[in-house]
């Protein structure tokens, strides 16, 4: 595989990148709404048929038939996970008791 292979990759993975801070930072406003909702129900399912729809909208652009862009774009998804999971953990706390 040559450098010009590798190329079209950098976007499909920096597109899954983007829809896995959309679709994880979504979630994460929904479970933060869902607290203080007279709904639960109906805020986690819209917010699951709008996430997974865009998601998967967004794979099926991004791949464009090429299953080497689909798992770019997947491996970007996944460290977008990563990455919103990191950016939203509780503080530690400054003052440990033992």
């Amino acid at each position: 595989m040559t450098a010009n292979d590798l190329l079209p990759l950098i976007p499909a993975g920096a597109a899954g990148l983007a829809l896995g801070a959309i679709f994880f930072g979504g979630l994460l406003w929904t479970v933060r709404k869902v607290v203080s909702s007279p709904w639960p129900a109906l805020w986690v399912l819209t917010s699951l048929v709008l996430r997974m729809g865009m998601a998967l909208a967004g794979f099926y652009f991004v791949s464009d038939g090429d299953w080497r862009r689909l798992l770019a774009c997947l491996a970007g998804f996944a460290a977008a996970r990563l990455a919103v999971t990191w950016l939203s953990r509780p503080a530690a706390e400054a003052d440990h008791a033992p």
